[in-house]
């Protein structure tokens, strides 16, 4: 169980951000405490009440919000008109520093998991002034190899059955490059052709994070605009490889090196490799890697303790 309860915001908004989006925000915690932001997974899961349980909300003045068309932010990616040309990494990033400035925080610790936590370093190398301390867990670095482990084939050798189910949903013409074929379906004119390929995508995440892989499609995706949402937004980002130069995070890691950092992976995420994490702790060694011993890439039990005890020690 997460360590502290779930805390209701004490403030809330939209803010505009440009190109017509506006990104919803929260606070929660203490107006007067040390200021954290959270930077949600996906792209495109939205920022859930479970993120406001990594903090000590006495100590903490806590900022959650949902990146570009997702969540409760707006135009939503389920609507199929909403154009996603815009929403990149860069901007996500933009977004995020318009934000702190919005708020009045000068500096503030981040967090992120999983997408978040490539989001949370790419902020965290571009605005190193502006970070007191990084968390990350369920890490990724935006490399491109990341990206084709968990979309193009390499994650298969451990869910074959799931990734033929995956592919055999393609048209023939589209099996060549299941990202792109997907990315095409999820924005079709069709809704029936939409459809089947949100169950399909939605499917295959719904199998991975954990083991021995779920049948079924998981509560989450059983909300079909979320569905939508999410599977849009995912393509959109890799069939670009999230707008990053390939290995950059890494590359930049020395940028972190005054930044006091805790990195918490499971040794079974089979999403996102623990070689993510250990090659991450490398280029930036002032960061503490724990690893946690049978956990996968969701961020229950002892992950969950661990992200707790590292905001706790930077509190």
């Amino acid at each position: 169980m997460p360590e502290y309860p779930e805390v209701e915001p004490f403030d809330s908004g939209l803010l505009g951000v440009g190109d017509g989006n506006l990104v919803y925000w929260e606070l929660c915690g203490n107006p007067d405490g040390k200021p954290a932001v959270a930077f949600h997974g996906g792209p495109g899961s939205g920022c859930s009440p479970w993120w406001r349980t990594l903090f000590d909300s006495s100590a903490y003045l806590t900022v959650l919000f949902d990146q570009r068309n997702c969540g409760r932010s707006r135009p939503h990616a389920s609507d199929p008109a909403t154009d996603l040309r815009a929403n990149t990494t860069q901007n996500l990033i933009a977004d995020a520093e318009l934000l702190r400035g919005h708020l009045g925080i000068e500096r503030w610790l981040v967090l992120g998991g999983s997408w978040g936590s490539t989001l949370g370093l790419a902020y965290a190398e571009t605005h190193a002034e502006r970070v007191t301390e990084i968390v990350l867990c369920a890490i990724t670095t935006g490399r491109h190899t990341e990206f084709d482990w968990l979309f193009r084939g390499g994650l298969a050798r451990f869910f074959p059955e799931q990734w033929a189910h995956l592919v055999d949903a393609l048209p023939p013409d589209d099996r060549a490059d299941v990202v792109a074929g997907y990315h095409r379906l999820l924005n079709d004119p069709d809704p029936e052709v939409r459809g089947h390929a949100v169950e399909a995508w939605c499917l295959w995440e719904s199998a991975t994070p954990a083991w021995p892989p779920t049948d079924g499609l998981a509560e989450r995706f059983q909300d079909p605009e979320y569905a939508l949402a999410f599977a849009r937004i995912v393509t959109h980002y890799v069939v670009h490889n999230a707008w990053l130069e390939d290995g950059i995070l890494l590359r930049n890691a020395d940028r972190l090196r005054d930044i006091p950092g805790a990195l918490i992976h499971g040794r079974f995420d089979f999403q996102a490799l623990l070689e993510n994490a250990y090659a991450l702790s490398r280029a930036w060694p002032t960061a503490k890697l724990v690893v946690v011993d049978d956990a996968g890439h969701m961020p229950t039990g002892e992950v969950t303790r661990e992200l707790t005890r590292a905001t706790d020690g930077f509190r």
